[in-house]
């Protein structure tokens, strides 16, 4: 037997809520209404293109009314005492022995108020029927994204407000030049803008003019370009392994720093040059290696042996953009060492995309099965399809998340 009981029907209103459809009706009413927003009961709105709404309802048929008597009966009454907040209409049924009955047929929610007193949502509902009224004095281009996302908003709570005051500021001062954490707000610091960039990218491209956004610079990486914002510089660090390529002493004559930023020195002895400069000192060197090695894993960094005509960098796992705009790096051979496991070859992957000749060593399956000893399981294996592999090394990939090598 499976008739419609009341946690059935509540399912069907709960549904409403997860989509965001009851929601959108408070936003739909509050700006329709607004004498509603000053009553005491600001949920209670008319909104008709959802309500009345019928409610699918499934009950016994006709035969099983006659053969399932008491079962419908306690059916009955199930639904009568546990559907508070839902219309019942009944239609008549004859039963051969106790004659006339009747017997729901159909079940209806009327109102918005009635689906968030079912839910017990009103708390949520006259919260967001509060903020429509404060956004249409000052957010209007908003109240679109509010009504398409009525859930992410009840989501951020208190946060929500201050996510204004942002958007608010940056309205007063379009494109403002600073750093994030010279953005003058009470109670609102860099942390709060950075852990908020997407939601904040959002409010900011239906607010803000056209003018003051760099719609070039796309996701959360770029928030800063795209909005104004002095982005902190990315930092490159490499080791020279040749000390025919020591480039210390321009360090010191000034010229190189005066000329393209700052570098951090961190050792320096007659065989190696371990330094860490901006993206733009690194781009503006003016000189030409035979060869570049990149490395994920510091200790390997730190360890590589002395190359001739060569530098090591350390890549430091996923993300790669800083290097692209080395237009020499381009130009000389690329050699990628990375962990001989999926997420290895996903970043290999991804420094293909900014320098697609790169190759690696030591990734390859002869020196995997050589050091069988120092196997390890791989927790949470990259399964997504990467598209810059070479023959070999995707055939790897697959065996390695496949699990195809057994165990050793």
């Amino acid at each position: 037997m499976s008739w419609t009981s009341p946690a059935d029907l509540r399912a069907q209103v709960q549904k409403l809520w997860d989509s965001g459809e009851l929601l959108a009706a408070c936003v739909d009413g509050a700006l329709q209404d607004d004498a509603a927003l000053d009553t005491a009961s600001a949920t209670e709105l008319t909104v008709p293109k959802l309500f009345p709404k019928r409610l699918r309802l499934r009950g016994p048929a006709s035969d099983e009314l006659s053969s399932q008597f008491d079962a419908t009966k306690a059916w009955i009454a199930q639904l009568q005492g546990g559907t508070v907040h839902l219309r019942i209409v009944q239609r008549e049924f004859r039963h051969r022995v106790l004659g006339v009955n009747k017997v729901p047929d159909e079940v209806w929610l009327d109102t918005l108020d009635d689906a968030l007193a079912l839910l017990a949502k009103k708390k949520e509902a006259r919260w967001l029927v509060q903020q429509v009224q404060a956004m249409q004095r000052q957010h209007t281009a908003l109240l679109p994204w509010l009504k398409k996302r009525p859930l992410t908003a009840l989501a951020l709570g208190d946060d929500w407000p201050r996510l204004l005051e942002v958007v608010a500021w940056l309205r007063a001062h379009p494109r403002p030049g600073i750093y994030l954490r010279q953005v003058d707000i009470p109670g609102i610091d860099s942390k709060f803008i950075e852990q908020y960039r997407s939601v904040l990218a959002q409010l900011l491209d239906l607010s803000l003019p056209a003018k003051a956004i760099d719609f070039g610079a796309m996701g959360a990486a770029q928030f800063c370009q795209r909005y104004g914002f002095k982005d902190k510089p990315l930092r490159i660090r490499f080791r020279l392994l040749d000390p025919a390529l020591n480039i210390f002493r321009r360090l010191q004559d000034g010229g190189w720093e005066r000329d393209v930023g700052d570098a951090d020195v961190r050792e320096l002895d007659e065989r190696v040059l371990d330094v860490q400069v901006t993206q733009a000192a690194f781009a503006a060197l003016a000189w030409q290696p035979v060869r570049v090695f990149i490395t994920e894993n510091e200790v390997n960094f730190l360890a590589f042996p002395s190359v001739p005509h060569s530098l090591v960098i350390f890549g430091s796992g996923y993300g790669f953009e800083a290097l692209a705009s080395a237009q020499w790096l381009h130009a000389c051979p690329v050699h990628y060492w990375g962990d001989i496991d999926t997420h290895g070859f996903a970043i290999l992957d991804q420094l293909r995309a900014q320098l697609p000749h790169a190759q690696s060593f030591l990734m390859d399956r002869h020196t995997l099965m050589a050091h069988t000893a120092h196997w390890g399981v791989e927790p949470e294996p990259q399964q997504r399809d990467l598209q810059r592999l070479l023959p070999d090394e995707q055939t790897l990939l697959d065996d390695l998340r496949h699990n195809r090598l057994g165990e050793k």
